[in-house]
């Protein structure tokens, strides 16, 4: 009987997967049957040949990040993850409702989230820190860094220790220059995968995990830019509003849209001011925008 193996998925790479094991790295086709296998995945494979292995069946998630793909379907981006770092900046402009719908996707996943705000050689208004404060008074940890500088880049790595993370941004907000920062050798070691797996070139596809040189590894997705809100109901985008949760389980009706609705706790948590009524303005345009179910 063929030995099962238990390894770790780092990388898609063309049609194949790279599945490390006891710091070797082999190429892996899939069984049929499986579902869509994510980078960050345990999964328990066998060798069918010296250099190629295949991947029998993928191990319980404690998280996955998933994205929209055809169809109305949704596709794993990465599992496993305890923490996405969602990056914005000052220019090209601080986008608090793409900020809060990451932050919805992390609190319906079972990942934390936590902020990070680049460029910060550059100037910022009493609005933008105002802003923080609400987020920082909700729990998220605030990093403030510039990948021009290098300011602050050494508290956030200090946050990657130890843990499975990834960077999420918006285009411009200078992801992929923190990325460079944090994994300095990231060429060479996105090389030797290709070298290991005898694949040529490097095509990843989706995402790779880094193992970091200061402990804690990092998932990069460059192509996955926003976490769609395909999959949350109505109540689960309300839900997704660390600072809801609360008034949620408080409201009326059990169908409760936090509109105009008779006996919203929600909105009277605003009306109060308990609640930010810039998050909660948010969460109507969120609310608008997503598939509702």
């Amino acid at each position: 009987m063929t030995e099962l193996l238990e390894g770790r998925v780092i990388a898609h790479l063309g049609q194949g997967i790279a599945v490390e094991h006891n710091d070797t790295i082999t190429l892996c086709s899939t069984l049929r049957k499986l579902d869509t296998v994510a980078v960050g995945d345990n999964v328990l494979w066998t060798l069918v040949s010296p250099d190629q292995g295949r991947i029998e069946s993928i191990l319980p998630r404690r998280s996955v990040l998933s994205r929209p793909s055809r169809n109305r379907n949704i596709r794993p981006v990465a599992a496993n993850l305890d923490t996405v770092f969602v990056v914005f900046a000052v220019e090209p402009h601080c986008d608090f409702l793409l900020l809060d719908q990451y932050l919805a996707v992390c609190e319906n996943n079972n990942i934390n989230a936590a902020l990070v705000l680049n460029k910060t050689d550059l100037y910022q208004s009493d609005a933008i820190e105002q802003e923080l404060l609400t987020y920082q008074s909700l729990g998220y940890d605030l990093y403030r860094v510039s990948a021009h500088s290098s300011s602050g880049l050494q508290a956030l790595k200090d946050a990657l220790k130890g843990q499975v993370s990834m960077l999420a941004g918006q285009s411009g907000v200078g992801k992929s220059s923190l990325t460079n920062a944090i994994i300095p050798d990231k060429e060479l070691k996105t090389n030797t995968i290709s070298a290991t797996t005898k694949h040529g070139r490097h095509t990843t596809t989706a995402a790779t995990l880094y193992h970091l040189n200061e402990g804690g590894d990092l998932i990069d997705s460059p192509g996955v830019a926003i976490f769609g809100l395909a999959g949350l109901t109505e109540y689960r985008l309300a839900y997704g509003y660390r600072e809801f949760q609360a008034p949620l389980e408080q409201c009326q009706f059990n169908n409760c849209r936090h509109l105009q609705d008779k006996g919203c706790a929600v909105r009277a948590g605003v009306e109060n001011g308990e609640i930010s009524n810039s998050r909660y303005q948010r969460f109507l345009k969120l609310r608008e925008k997503m598939p509702l179910t």
